[in-house]
């Protein structure tokens, strides 16, 4: 699993923060989201997959890695 951010979106709500702090933070300067890692731990999965859900400005992107399919 990954995890990115769009800052452009990011409202300053700090909903990441509270649910997933091991992966967000908030900028110190404009109080906007920032990643403290992109690769997520299986543990961390449901915290980010909450924190992505309750973000109202929707800048919270997780993604699964899946391996590639091959033709048959």
């Amino acid at each position: 699993m990954q995890v990115s951010v769009d800052r452009d979106r990011c409202c300053s709500s700090g909903m990441c923060v509270t649910n997933a702090p091991a992966v967000f933070d908030q900028d110190e300067r404009d109080s906007l989201v920032r990643l403290r890692q992109t690769v997520l731990l299986p543990e961390q999965f449901d915290d980010v997959m909450l924190a992505s859900e309750l973000c109202p400005g929707r800048a919270i992107t997780v993604t699964e890695d899946r391996p590639a399919q091959t033709g048959a």
